[in-house]
This record gives C-alpha cells, sequence and structure tokens, in this order.
C-alpha cells in the first residue's frame, strides 16, 4: 500500500505549514483568542484565499475536489498550529453533511459562502444526557403545513457563537434512544426562537449551549433522508473523528518537538537535562506512543472511503482509541519533562496537553470506542 504523499499533497502540506508558521505565533494566537467568538476573521479569509476551506468540495461545486487525505494533511498542520478558527465544525462537520446528504439548491446555497469564507458552521448534536451517543435525541421536530417546527436544547456546540448555520439533529417520531426518526435541518442563526449562552472551553476555543424555542422553518430546510437521518450523521461524524484523530497527531508532534527542545537546553548540575539517560527514555517512548497514533490516523482516513458502514466505524473507533492513549501519554510526559513551567499559562506545552485532552472527549473517548470495537468483534 502505497503511503507517500503525491507531489500536489506534498505542495499542499508546505503551504499550509508556511502560511501557520508566518502568521500562527503563540503570541499572535493569544491575541486572536480575544476576538469575538474567540478566533480570526482575518486568517479565516487567508484560509479561504489559500483555497483550505474549499478542499473537499467538488468541483462542480465550487471546490477543489480534494479527499480524505487532504483534509487529513490540514487538520494535521491547524493542530500542530493550535489554531482556533472552525475548520472542523464549516468544513469537515458542515460540509460532510452538504456533499453527502444536501440537494442541489443547499449545495448551491451554502458551499460557495463555505469556500469563500463568509459563512460558518456548528453542529448541534450533543444533549444534557446523552453523552456520545449520536442516536440519543430529545429535541422535536413537529411537521406544519410548511414547514417544522424544532423545540430542544443542546448543549456544548463548537463554534455555536458565532456560526451563521446551525446544523440541528431532531427527532420526528419515535422515543429517545431510538435509532429511527431522527432528521437533520439547516436552522439560520439569527431564526427567532434560538437563543445561545456562549463561553469558552479549556483549549481557548468557544462553545454555546443553544435553546430552540418554537423556531419556525421552511420545508426546505431539511436535509438528507427525510425518514431515517442517522446514517448520514454517522458517516459524517466518523469523518470528523478520523481529522480529529490528525488535529492530534499534529499537536503529538509539536508536543514531542518542544519538549525535546526543552530537554536539550535546560540545564540542571551544569548540564542539559536531556543527557540524563531516564528522561532520554520517556522521550523515547514518547516518540513511540506518536508513531503508534500516527499509524492509527492514518488508518482512520483510508477508513473514511470503506464501503462497509460498520467496518468503517469500527476502524475509525479503534483509531480514536490510539489516539486517546497516545495524547494522554504525551500530554502528561510533556507536562513532567518541563516541571513546574509546564503548568504555567506562559508555557505553551500546557495548550497543547489541554486541546489533547478536549481532542479525547470529541465525539467518544478512548474508553467509549474501545467498547465499540469490542462489541463488533474486533480486538485491539
Amino acid at each position: 500500500m502505497e503511503f507517500d504523499l503525491t507531489d500536489e499533497q506534498r505542495l499542499l502540506k508546505e503551504s499550509v505549514d508556511r502560511f501557520l508558521a508566518d502568521a500562527y505565533g503563540f503570541a499572535q494566537r493569544h491575541k486572536y483568542m480575544k476576538e469575538k467568538g474567540g478566533w480570526s476573521r482575518a486568517i479565516w479569509s487567508r484560509l479561504a484565499k489559500q483555497g483550505v476551506l474549499g478542499l473537499p468540495f467538488l468541483e462542480a461545486d465550487g471546490g477543489f475536489g480534494a479527499g480524505a487525505v487532504e483534509t487529513s494533511i490540514v487538520m494535521e498542520s491547524l493542530g500542530r498550529a493550535l489554531v482556533l478558527e472552525p475548520y472542523l465544525p464549516t468544513v469537515v462537520i458542515g460540509g460532510g453533511f452538504l456533499r453527502y446528504g444536501g440537494s442541489a439548491a443547499q449545495k448551491a446555497a451554502h458551499i460557495p459562502s463555505i469556500v469563500d469564507g463568509s459563512r460558518t458552521f456548528a453542529f448541534a448534536q450533543l444533549e444534557k444526557r446523552s453523552r456520545y451517543e449520536l442516536n440519543d435525541v430529545t429535541t422535536c421536530a413537529e411537521k406544519k403545513a410548511h414547514g417544522w417546527v424544532i423545540d430542544g436544547e443542546k448543549v456544548i456546540v463548537m463554534n455555536g457563537e458565532n456560526a451563521d448555520t446551525l446544523i440541528v439533529t431532531a427527532r420526528t417520531h419515535g422515543t429517545r434512544r431510538d435509532r429511527s426518526g431522527i432528521m437533520l435541518f439547516l436552522v439560520p442563526a439569527t431564526t427567532k426562537g434560538v437563543s445561545k449562552k456562549s463561553y469558552p472551553t479549556q483549549d481557548g476555543l468557544h462553545a454555546a449551549d443553544i435553546v430552540l424555542s418554537r423556531v419556525e422553518i421552511g420545508a426546505e430546510a431539511a436535509i438528507g433522508d427525510l425518514h431515517n437521518g442517522l446514517p448520514l450523521i454517522e458517516r459524517v461524524v466518523d469523518e470528523a473523528r478520523a481529522a480529529l484523530c490528525a488535529e492530534a497527531v499534529g499537536l503529538m508532534d509539536e508536543s514531542l518537538r518542544i519538549t525535546v527542545e526543552h530537554l536539550k537546553t535546560r540545564k540542571q548540575f551544569g548540564v542539559a537535562i536531556g543527557s540524563f539517560q531516564s528522561l532520554q527514555h520517556r522521550a523515547a517512548d514518547m516518540f513511540v506512543a506518536l508513531e503508534q497514533a500516527r499509524s492509527m490516523s492514518m488508518f482512520a482516513t483510508m477508513a473514511v472511503n470503506f464501503d462497509d458502514p460498520a467496518e468503517r466505524t469500527k476502524s475509525i473507533a479503534a483509531a480514536k482509541v490510539q489516539i486517546g492513549r497516545s495524547g494522554k501519554f504525551i500530554g502528561q510526559q510533556s507536562i513532567q519533562l518541563h516541571g513546574g513551567i509546564g503548568m504555567t499559562m506562559e508555557a505553551k506545552i500546557g495548550h497543547y496537553f489541554k486541546r489533547l485532552t478536549m481532542i479525547e472527549h470529541a465525539f467518544g473517548d478512548a474508553d467509549y470506542h474501545l467498547r465499540r470495537v469490542s462489541e463488533s468483534g474486533g480486538l485491539l
């Protein structure tokens, strides 16, 4: 199997890495965090001009026709730079729902605005008691003569504060955990009845709790299968998990680099602490954990295109397990090897561990996915 990047993919990686190295230093990131919603519109616009926001969309829809590998390349670079901008909720998740479930009219209405950076999305799926189960939905959608009325509450909606459009999961029939009866709706964030409570998360990003109170939308707002939207949700979320795995690899790679550099420059007893054999062994163990995570991230990227949904889900779940394990180990070792400074807000390394911790819990932690792999008959 060929694992080398093509010339075009290599150029993409170099281009994104070069841009972020110039525009996303640690001090610059701190400045972007103070902007409304916690990210920079200027950076988002520059990503659009570079074509990064249009990568996964078909050329007929205004994109570049790239695939999961290109998304993985971008996400790894974004992770390495600790980027705050909403690439995952807008391009990967919002774009994924449009690519796989959107009508021609919906694609024409939304995709060009994603590509040019003028519109962002948020996935309003999580509820207070649902944890990681995508089919645990109590928000309800009632059919009316000319559309739908949505009632419910969603929590920890990433980019919920700034998103122009919400993608909302709601139940049209059945009980709380039924796999059938779930639909998806494109809801403009300014629609009457939509209220938000925004807050920063531990990793420097922003989320919002959103209440939908008798929100009226037209029939054209429904996206995907009008009778069973869960398979579409599972497919897009699996792509999001694979993208998060790639972002985590970028975070781990940079964490190891920063830590090794610290070991080379920090002196104790008159010598660099990197000369101590026990610390060298720790760094070596971190490298092994990183390479294990990198391999499983590559596997998840390939699994995105598996024809069998069950095989796709099991494979990406296995990758998420390893990413969670490696991320926790590398994050903890990085902090310990930095000593007390690693716990301060001024030290870059702690922010990497925070983001790795948030990724661990996004769309299922290692324990949750280990159970899924076990139940599917897989082995780790």
